[in-house]
């Protein structure tokens, strides 16, 4: 594994901003952090980055530990924080030619990789532009090609699609997408749920510092999914129907929602068929009834509580 924390716990003052937290990242995985503000996401990725010490516990990055070997850790690791900085009065080309002497990159090879990694961001056009007239979305990708000039195995991106419109969010994503194919490994924390599902390979969810959940988006959907439930639509008389379902052998609870009912099967109960039959025997207008679908943001939502610190 790449990344490894054992009881990692970081308190600030009395606040437990980390609670034990123990994660496990296979080289190559792109995982998801998701929970709700004040959760701990934004404190682990900064201790990953070397940027924080912890309380107790410990954090591994390619086997090297966090606080001890933070030098060997810093060429292994890319940070996008969520927020860029100022940087006025350079263009684009310059602020990469910047940090990539810092990372000791010189002469030729230095102007050969900078023009590699605007090629890969889609910035090639972009070189001659000021910094700090550049669009927040041009501003996320010229993070993300700042932290590729030393070619790194991790990527630590915190919120990196907050404030975007939604093409900048589809390009980033897509140029995530080609980072993962590259091999990167890529820690991501993000409130945009639906694109993690579509970008990780496994996510971890977080509430008040504790990880509630680590493992693959199918394991968190099966695990949030609560029996069968469905939606049931009929054409009219909707309380008399909710009535009569409840009344049904295979039914353990009805709700009325938003047009709909929300119809909890008993558990084992797998076949919905006679529900549905039951409605067309009394004589009821059948308009829809389809079994509800858990995603990613269905299983934040019942599995976590909403509680912040």
């Amino acid at each position: 594994m790449i990344i490894q924390t054992i009881n990692l716990t970081k308190k600030y003052g009395k606040l437990v901003a980390l609670d034990n937290l123990n994660l496990e990242i296979q080289e190559g995985e792109c995982f998801g952090y998701i929970g709700p503000n004040g959760a701990g996401k934004t404190t682990t990725i900064k201790i990953l980055a070397t940027l924080l010490q912890p309380t107790w516990g410990e954090a591994r990055v390619g086997g090297f530990v966090v606080g001890y070997e933070s030098r060997r850790i810093r060429p292994l690791i890319g940070y996008v924080p969520d927020f860029f900085g100022a940087y006025e009065d350079m263009v684009v080309q310059e602020y990469l030619e910047f940090f990539a002497s810092a990372y000791n990159i010189q002469g030729d090879q230095r102007r050969r990789i900078v023009g590699d990694v605007l090629e890969l961001t889609d910035l090639g056009y972009k070189r001659d532009a000021m910094v700090d007239g550049l669009s927040r979305g041009m501003k996320q990708r010229l993070s993300v090609a700042r932290v590729l000039l030393h070619d790194p195995k991790v990527l630590l991106l915190d919120e990196p699609a907050s404030g975007l419109d939604p093409r900048a969010r589809i390009e980033l994503r897509e140029l995530l997408k080609e980072l993962r194919r590259m091999g990167k490994t890529i820690i991501i924390s993000s409130h945009i749920l639906h694109e993690l599902a579509e970008l990780c390979t496994t996510v971890g969810i977080l509430e008040q510092g504790k990880l509630l959940f680590h493992g693959s988006i199918a394991e968190i959907v099966r695990r949030a999914k609560l029996g069968t439930r469905l939606q049931v639509r009929v054409l009219e008389q909707q309380p008399l129907a909710a009535q009569l379902l409840l009344k049904h052998p295979a039914v353990k609870h009805v709700e009325q929602e938003d047009g709909f009912l929300a119809v909890e099967l008993k558990e084992d109960t797998h076949d919905f068929t006679p529900v549905a039959q039951s409605l067309i025997d009394n004589k009821f207008r059948l308009r829809e009834l389809k079994e509800e679908e858990v995603n990613l943001e269905t299983a934040f939502m019942r599995l976590t509580k909403g509680i912040v610190q």
